[in-house]
């Protein structure tokens, strides 16, 4: 790990909102982390949150932030986790080796499809998935998302950044692409999460009947930038939303409280909700969770 690197690394978790009442605690969690896989590079079962456990080894770097911190992403994860109830569909597109897919399956029990294109990381998604014994709970689908049925080439070595490329390469597979209204029913998703690395314009083309079901209250995406190499921009993601009802919205969980948003967030996930009464009731009135002696 370079230098820069190591203390970019180093400040998110010292900040990090549930590493606030014992931050060398999580520091050490990561030089422990560091040391331990390069003496014994193999794969460990850590604890994640409070019913559930992950698989990890060494190169996993968006997992391991949840060895760290707890919840990585803490207010999208922590809204998943006030926001569902069991019986509820949650629909995880991109799910990568399955963070948010556990927390929806094995700490809420949702129903749950996840969605990965990549096999080697799908195959990680599956062993977590029954490593937590939530394979009655989880769907899990070898396939990406987008405008229309065809097969497209997704780069294969850059483990959490894995994403559509328009040629063939030493490091590309070729990936079998289908759209969310024909592999999802589009009457039962109450939350989705879509993090596609950029090709969000082309999964929400696949999408137009469920999102404009009543049913779907609520979407968790990623909207960084990444859609410019295919020639999108996130405004226009932003304001297919507004038209569709949905606004963005920062949420606080310790408070449990929703704030509208002037905008998307750059650097973050934003969370789209359609009815901000409803989620608000439900996440006001969700059983408290405790992850590194933090309750919210």
């Amino acid at each position: 790990m370079q230098l820069n690197q190591l203390f970019k690394t180093l400040h998110f978790i010292y900040s990090h909102p549930l590493n606030r009442k014992r931050p060398l605690a999580a520091i050490g969690r990561f030089f422990r982390w560091q040391i331990g896989t390069r003496l014994l590079p193999y794969a460990v079962v850590v604890p994640f949150a409070q019913r559930s456990k992950l698989l990890m080894y060494r190169g996993l770097t968006g997992v391991t932030q949840n060895l760290y911190c707890g919840l990585h992403d803490f207010e999208d994860m922590a809204f998943l986790l006030h926001f569902l109830r069991a019986g509820d569909q949650f629909v995880d597109v991109g799910a990568n080796v399955g963070g948010y897919t556990i927390l929806a399956a094995s700490e809420v029990g949702a129903q749950t499809i996840a969605i990965e294109p990549i096999p080697d990381t799908f195959q990680q998604l599956c062993q977590t998935v029954a490593l937590n014994e939530a394979s009655e709970k989880v769907q899990t689908l070898n396939i990406g998302l987008g405008a229309k049925r065809e097969v497209l080439h997704f780069t294969n070595n850059l483990d959490t950044t894995n994403h559509v490329v328009q040629s063939r390469s030493d490091h590309t597979i070729e990936v079998e692409v289908r759209t969310f209204d024909e592999t999802v029913d589009m009457t039962r998703p109450s939350l989705v999460k879509i993090d596609v690395e950029g090709f969000e314009t082309e999964v929400l083309k696949g999408m137009s009947t469920s999102l404009n079901h009543a049913n779907l209250q609520g979407i968790i995406i990623e909207l960084n930038g990444s859609g410019k190499r295919y020639g999108y921009e996130d405004a226009a993601i932003h304001r297919q939303l507004l038209d569709a009802g949905f606004k963005p919205y920062h949420y606080f969980p310790f408070d449990r409280k929703l704030q509208l948003r002037d905008s998307y967030g750059a650097e973050k996930n934003t969370i789209y909700l359609k009815d901000p009464g409803f989620a608000m009731q439900r996440v006001q009135s969700a059983v408290k969770v405790k992850i590194h002696g933090q309750a919210f």
